[in-house]
């Protein structure tokens, strides 16, 4: 695959040489992510209505990872704190940043498209439209594992949804498929407020704010679902990265390698579906981060796929805990949407976006 990884490098605007010089900046970037992610962590525990030091955040970590390592010189309720409810809160955030990244990060490249994300794609809205039925007009028949299915069912369906108006529109799926995924998420976000408005007006509120995004009833026993999808997702993904990297050149190249394009495009589909359904799930709607994360993983380490992914899953992780942890720090002592905080950041960071593409042409 070296001739596509290059071809793909250059079609990002990177020449052959500075592909070179990405596939040495990948351990680097590693090399400084994993740990900048642990203190991104440390720092959103410590922070809030309730300041904890980093030096207790690690000792009630060490404490409850293995009793007695450490003497306890804090209260039980900031032990609480720290251990219940701020630390999965700030796993589940880096675990949701890194699924959301990843599911941007795979339909950038089978479409093509700078743009396409699960929104864009309408994967978002069916994921939601599947939640908030469950949650209204359902109720959680099947325990825990209720909203999960009933969003990857609603991803599902979206995605087949998209694919069937991109063939009756007779256009290529890969150019036209992020039009029809807009088309259709007004679609289903219309029908998702129709829910709404059908549904209990006294938990309408609570669906409302979670449609914003929030990651507040995170909790340890929840945190196996979103943990177990994303590692068996991203590891699907890191094995066929090579395809990825073929799809970015375009079909027919894909195509000359023999893979089936068609087919492989909807693997991927459903492997962006069942990612995007079980996040959604578990934090509501968030947007920008599948779609600004991979731009940034492209920079540090070039248009190959399979070096782009594990970057886009560690930048996509440490920017939602960050992210989560201003929402927190910014409203305190309420609790705002965490939907708010990227809506603004992914806004910002595409009009620079623009602005520096405007300059590079001149």
């Amino acid at each position: 695959m070296a001739t596509i990884d290059g071809d793909a490098d250059r079609a990002a605007g990177f020449s052959k040489p500075v592909n070179k010089a990405y596939r040495l900046a990948l351990p680097a970037s590693l090399g400084v992510g994993l740990p900048l992610l642990v203190l991104a962590i440390g720092w959103a525990v410590g922070v809030g209505s309730t300041p904890i030091p980093l030096g207790t955040v690690a000792g009630v970590v060490l404490d409850h990872l293995w009793p007695g390592s450490v003497a306890a010189s804090w209260s039980p309720g900031r032990a609480s704190i720290v251990w219940d409810i701020r630390l999965p809160r700030a796993l589940l955030a880096a675990l949701v940043g890194g699924g959301l990244a990843l599911v941007g990060t795979a339909l950038q490249a089978i479409t093509r498209n700078p743009l396409a994300d699960p929104h864009l794609l309408g994967v978002s809205s069916g994921a939601s439209f599947g939640a908030i039925l469950a949650l209204l007009h359902v109720g959680l028949v099947w325990g825990l594992l209720t909203l999960p299915l009933f969003a990857f069912a609603g991803a599902m369906a979206t995605t087949a949804l998209v694919i069937v108006v991109t063939r009756v529109a007779g256009a290529g799926s890969a150019e036209r498929m992020v039009l029809a995924g807009v088309s259709v998420s007004f679609v289903v976000m219309a029908a998702a407020n129709l829910l709404i408005f059908l549904g209990d007006p006294r938990a309408s509120h609570t669906v409302i704010f979670w449609m914003l995004g929030g990651l507040g009833l995170a909790e340890w026993r929840h945190l196996v679902y979103p943990a177990t999808v994303l590692a068996g997702c991203g590891f699907w993904l890191a094995a066929r990265g090579s395809e990825l990297t073929a799809m970015t050149v375009g079909d027919e190249t894909a195509a000359s390698l023999g893979i089936a394009v068609e087919r492989f495009r909807l693997e991927v589909f459903t492997i962006s579906a069942l990612l995007t359904g079980t996040m959604v799930a578990f934090s509501g709607t968030i947007g920008f981060v599948g779609l600004m994360v991979p731009h940034v993983a492209r920079a540090l380490v070039g248009g190959e796929v399979r070096r782009m992914i594990p970057i886009a899953a560690l930048i996509g992780a440490i920017f939602l805990v960050l992210a989560d942890a201003f929402a927190r720090v910014i409203a305190a002592p309420e609790d705002m949407p965490i939907g708010i905080v990227t809506g603004v950041v992914g806004g910002l960071f595409f009009i620079g976006l623009m602005a520096k593409q405007r300059r590079s042409r001149r």
